[in-house]
């Protein structure tokens, strides 16, 4: 019994250092995430991504509009985004939900009622997130590209509807625009081209 606390210890080290061993150095995250922007962009962008202790930190200030997030190294397969700066504000209080342990019912809710109340601000113009994403995916260091993606365009128009748009509700040819959450303050396009 008097070896148990000694064995909780190595074993918390154990999985401390797992953890950081598979958050990718600062660079490649970078390089990874910046694909998920216009390439003319790519340079300028923001770029949050994760410290050996998968904290979510800021790696690189940009210059431009754009906000680009990291894989996070916790999930199975790889997902970057880059969205416009002015979705800040609610990406950041969903990850802070999050890391309260909310549901993605209990975010949508709470986020619904702040952004009805005028404290949580929503652009006022339609806003557009890139999305690379893979089951399979992975960054291949040597030819610095993420490899075995799909690309994903949302486009952000808080309170939109289909009448207010003329969208459809469901995509009416393979990768076809189409809205999702109209009526909402997370009212946005989608536009998935065909892999």
């Amino acid at each position: 019994m008097k070896y148990l606390p000694i064995f909780l210890l190595c074993l918390a080290t154990h999985l401390v250092s797992c953890a950081q061993e598979q958050v990718p150095n600062r660079e490649n995250q970078i390089a990874a995430a910046v694909q998920a922007a216009p390439e003319e962009d790519r340079s300028a962008c923001t770029v949050m991504g994760y410290d050996r202790d998968t904290m979510l930190v800021t790696l690189r200030e940009g210059t431009n509009n754009l906000v680009c997030v990291a894989d996070d190294p916790r999930r199975p397969g790889f997902q970057s985004v880059c969205y416009h700066k002015d979705l800040e504000p609610f990406m950041s209080r969903g990850r802070a939900l999050r890391a309260e342990g909310k549901s993605s019912q209990e975010i949508f809710d709470m986020r619904e009622q702040e952004a009805k109340a005028g404290t949580l601000k929503m652009p006022p113009q339609p806003t557009t997130l890139h999305l690379l994403e893979g089951k399979e995916a992975e960054f291949d260091e040597a030819a610095g590209m993420v490899k075995n993606v799909n690309y994903r365009y949302v486009v952000y128009i808080p309170w939109a509807t289909a009448e207010s748009t003329g969208l459809p509700l469901k995509p009416l040819v393979e990768g076809g625009p189409w809205i999702m959450d109209p009526g909402t303050h997370r009212a946005h396009i989608m536009i998935t081209p065909p892999r």
